[in-house]
């Protein structure tokens, strides 16, 4: 006897058909296991075969064969489960046929109960597109898996899914859950950062224009702290944004439950990180931290720290916004539009350049220390800024600063702007300049004749390279941006250049 019922499975973000096809044929009792399974679903006849006794199922006495089809397509993960178990019990006539347009994922114990599984987000957008009406899912997958469109029944079960089926006990649809992005008061927020007037407007420019920022000050100055309030001025993430994490995190089985992830991501991986981790990889690709920020924050303190090769990988990155991991069972691509926040101390001591505490480090071990940081990776950071030390003046002082809620007003403000400017030139993906392509930066970055005059002669005396030229042209518009002004001004570019040219107080200055 045969039967076959319809699953999904994941290769990156990109959901495919599985069909589970079952087989009894006269032999001696055993099952064979085909279509390229790894370690994870070759176990799977053992906990169904477990989980048939415990439900009150008998396991099939023949020869049984189980195809998943594709079968040049490497199948992972235990979320072939449920489809074995329902074909199983299809094949040996212990369950009638299954309705069409049905597609079933899960894991299975060995009592019955259905646990989650990873990528269901990705594997029921490919289900909806593919023409799948009804999804069988685990419970805790429901809610994930009721984005996509499509019928969900979510169960703890499997014998609940079975008594579905048969029509002895309905299972009740999953309602979609409804995206509303706002703002978690648990963020920190800026009105407790004392001080740091200058570090804070860069911090502003960052979020308006999506640029990447590195924070240089001596230990003590709120480096760190600055970074953790910057999701507090972002924009709230869009439904397609938030679709893109979601199915991320999805994939990597860190999506808590409830629909979509409507909070921007904020990742801070220690120093110790390794290139794999920090890019992607295993023996099937999974995304890595670079992927885990897209739309949000990834935050490195301590930059030097960090490995040199896992520096290095972020460059490309960095400027394409998507990172291809390749490895023997396939290759993968994942988005990784972050913001990069990076936080250093200027020497190992980290008081180089302090007004009051002297600095016990020599020229060679500080020149040694900043050359841990590559030129190419430093010219992709838009906005060095120094974190200086707080006064206890300052620190004193009964007066709050200013609020995350108004700088991301204005924040929000200037992002309509861009996001509007897109849409007239009909860029597709850009939401903030710092995703402006290099063609249309001419007509966007209209400059006033001063500051034409005043970037030629800072790219010559600079000596900006043709990305650092771009880079500049970007943050100026987001500072225009900022003011409400058409055309880039001098004071606006001269305000871009000036951070450009911390990188020559520490690292050209000999």
């Amino acid at each position: 006897m045969f039967a076959k019922v319809t699953s999904a499975g994941v290769r990156g973000l990109n959901g495919f058909t599985v069909t589970v096809e079952a087989d009894l044929s006269q032999g001696l009792p055993a099952l064979t296991l085909v279509g390229l399974p790894d370690s994870a679903v070759k176990e799977t006849g053992d906990r169904v075969r477990s989980a048939l006794k415990n439900l009150g199922y008998s396991w099939p006495v023949s020869r049984i064969t189980v195809n998943l089809a594709p079968a040049d397509v490497r199948k992972t993960g235990p979320v072939y489960d449920l489809p074995v178990l329902l074909a199983l019990l299809g094949a040996s006539g212990q369950l009638p046929a299954l309705p069409e347009g049905s597609a079933f994922l899960g894991e299975l114990s060995l009592d019955g109960v259905l646990r989650p599984v990873a990528g269901v987000l990705p594997m029921a957008l490919h289900a909806a597109a593919s023409g799948v009406r009804t999804l069988f899912v685990p419970e805790e997958n429901a809610a994930e898996a009721a984005v996509a469109g499509l019928t969900v029944y979510g169960a703890r079960t499997a014998k609940q899914v079975t008594a579905h089926l048969t029509g002895a006990e309905k299972l009740s649809p999953t309602p979609a859950p409804e995206f509303a992005p706002e703002w978690p008061e648990d963020l920190p927020d800026f009105c407790e950062v004392r001080g740091q007037p200058a570090a804070r407007r860069a911090m502003e420019i960052a979020a308006a224009g999506g640029h990447n920022i590195l924070l240089i000050g001596s230990p003590g100055s709120g480096k760190s702290m600055l970074a953790k309030r910057l999701p507090g001025i972002l924009p709230a993430m869009t439904r397609s944004e938030a679709l893109e994490t979601t199915q991320i995190y999805s994939v990597a089985g860190l999506l808590p439950g409830g629909g979509l992830f409507a909070r921007r991501p904020f990742r801070s991986p220690h120093h110790s990180v390794s290139p794999s981790a920090l890019s992607g990889g295993g023996s099937t690709p999974r995304p890595g931290e670079v992927s885990l920020a897209h739309n949000g924050v990834l935050f490195l303190d301590e930059l030097p720290e960090f490995k040199r090769d896992a520096l290095e990988i972020l460059r490309q990155p960095m400027e394409d916004g998507t990172v291809t991991v390749s490895r023997v069972a396939g290759s993968a691509s994942f988005p990784c539009g972050f913001m990069l926040v990076a936080a250093m101390n200027p020497c190992p001591c980290g008081y180089y350049g302090h007004p009051t505490r002297a600095c016990t480090c020599s020229p060679t071990a500080i020149d040694r220390y900043l050359q841990r940081s590559s030129g190419p990776l430093l010219d992709r950071i838009d906005l060095p800024v120094e974190a200086s030390p707080v006064s206890y003046e300052e620190l004193a002082a009964e007066e709050a600063g200013e609020t995350s809620a108004a700088i991301r007003a204005r924040v929000i403000a200037a992002r309509n702007i861009q996001q509007a400017r897109a849409a007239a030139l009909r860029l597709e993906n850009v939401h903030c300049n710092a995703q402006l392509p290099a063609g249309v930066l001419r007509r966007v970055c209209r400059m006033e004749p001063e500051a034409s005059t005043l970037l030629r002669s800072a790219f010559a005396e600079m000596g900006l390279s043709a990305r650092a030229y771009d880079r500049v042209l970007r943050v100026a518009r987001t500072i225009a941006d900022l003011d409400g002004a058409e055309r880039i001004t001098q004071a606006h570019l001269a305000e871009a250049l000036q951070y450009r040219s911390l990188d020559r107080k520490y690292w050209y200055s000999k």
